[in-house]
């Protein structure tokens, strides 16, 4: 074998110690991997919010659908009605 062929692959793997690290460490490298992985870890944590959100609001799609008492709940606590044969009293606040 000759000198040269033989320092050919000492060479690279010199070559490949010396550039790997700075790859990994560069700004595009290792940090960014990290700040990756906690955005991804971010928006998984997003996303099972949205989907609870969603069965929370098809549970009450659901009762709005099937429910009168909780239409009639709804029609009360938020629209302030009443039916036609109750009292309504009114206090004035201080």
């Amino acid at each position: 074998m000759r000198p040269a062929a033989a320092l050919l692959p000492f060479s690279l793997m010199v070559m490949a110690i010396m550039t790997v690290p700075t790859l990994v460490l560069d700004e595009q490298g290792l940090p960014r991997y990290r700040h990756l992985q906690a955005e991804l870890a971010e928006l998984r944590e997003s996303n099972e919010e949205l989907v609870r959100e969603i069965a929370a609001l098809k549970r009450e799609i659901d009762a709005l659908r099937t429910d009168p008492t909780y239409v009639e709940r709804i029609a009360r606590d938020e629209l302030g009605m009443v039916r036609d044969e109750e009292l309504v009293l009114q206090f004035p606040r201080r």
